[in-house]
């Protein structure tokens, strides 16, 4: 995949994310698409693991793969942010 796939894959999966996820978060659309990217390399490795699959491309399944990714980054972004 290439850089600019991996990008609009940040992108959505960081929108994706911001969305389902309450209360503040971090804002800005670098910061969203930095989340989306490490979302979608977490949702990949944690996909390749569990036998999901990884994100391979501009599809479904590794836009999921990639907003859940990015989702548990937002968990953990909390988690730190209040203590």
């Amino acid at each position: 995949m290439g850089i600019i796939s991996w990008i609009i894959i940040g992108l959505i999966a960081g929108a994706i994310a911001k969305l389902l996820m309450p209360g503040k978060g971090p804002k800005g659309c670098i910061i969203t698409v930095l989340l989306g990217i490490g979302g979608a390399f977490l949702g990949g490795w944690i996909g390749s693991q569990l036998g999901f699959g990884t994100v391979k491309g501009l599809d479904l399944k590794s836009i999921l793969i990639a907003a859940g990714g990015s989702f548990l980054i937002l968990i953990i972004y909390k988690a730190i942010k209040q203590k």
